[in-house]
């Protein structure tokens, strides 16, 4: 089985694969202080709670954006499963071509997410990945990242406003009945949401122009269903794409007949 680690600067994602199939996955908070012990049993206690034999892990997928875990995941997966990971960056065969310049600037995120999003639903598509930022990733017709647009993300913004406001109260981020708040907690959450709700698809409708408007357009990461149940533009959300798209580019650099090809799916219509 295949174990696929997304770590992200708010949140680290991980993933079981047996085969296509995703057995198991769960969601940490991110922790640069954390040891390699302390990784190592949490593994181990997440396998534990899903029933899985961490044994069984013949190898594994990391695409990390906080390279200071690198070198401690790294050692937890060589003390702890006696195996060598595979990282995934611009320099690996992902069967995407990156005309973002410089290359290596593209987080390792965004290249899985467009991986997954060209084998699952097919080129030209925009993949908007909600994490500590939100990316919008642009693919053209022909499977080629273009580059995309790079905002805050909603969490940061919700920071951003309590601390800098001494009389406003931090609120839970969900959709609001109305848009007009009839109290503080209300109008905050309105502002929040809607407020988000309406950057993006602002964001998403210049890129669609650009495009030409032909482009399906993905959500993924921890708030994508909410904000989509909002958003004029995003048509499906898929909160498994980036472990998906880390399955997808270790097979096809590791297995003898890839899964994924480029050449398969670029104007898919699924």
């Amino acid at each position: 089985m295949l174990l696929v680690i997304d770590v992200g600067n708010t949140n680290t994602s991980l993933g079981v694969y047996r085969g296509p199939e995703l057995v198991a996955h769960w969601r940490l908070t991110t922790n640069r202080a954390r040891t390699v012990d302390e990784y190592g049993v949490h593994a181990r206690n997440l396998f534990e709670l899903a029933s899985l034999d961490f044994k069984t892990i013949d190898a594994i997928a990391i695409a990390s954006v906080v390279p200071p875990l690198n070198y401690t995941l790294k050692t937890m997966a060589e003390t702890y499963f006696h195996l060598t990971p595979f990282f995934v960056d611009n320099s690996v065969d992902t069967g995407v071509r990156i005309l973002y310049e410089p290359p290596a600037d593209v987080g390792a995120d965004r290249i899985v997410d467009a991986a997954a999003a060209i084998h699952k639903y097919g080129a030209p598509c925009i993949v908007v990945d909600f994490g500590t930022a939100t990316t919008f990733n642009a693919i053209n017709a022909q499977g080629e990242y273009l580059g995309g647009v790079i905002t805050p993300g909603i969490m940061i913004s919700t920071d951003a406003l309590f601390d800098r406001t001494a009389k406003l109260p931090r609120v839970d981020i969900k959709r609001p009945q109305k848009v007009i708040g009839s109290s503080t907690i209300s109008a905050m959450q309105s502002g929040l949401y809607h407020g988000y709700v309406g950057l993006v698809d602002g964001v998403l409708r210049k890129m669609l122009e650009e495009m030409g408007g032909k482009a399906r357009v993905i959500a993924t990461g921890g708030l994508a269903p909410l904000i989509a149940t909002g958003s004029e533009f995003i048509e499906l959300v898929d909160e498994t794409l980036t472990l998906e798209g880390l399955r997808l580019v270790y097979e096809r650099n590791f297995n003898q007949s890839p899964e994924f090809k480029v050449e398969e799916t670029i104007g898919s219509e699924t």
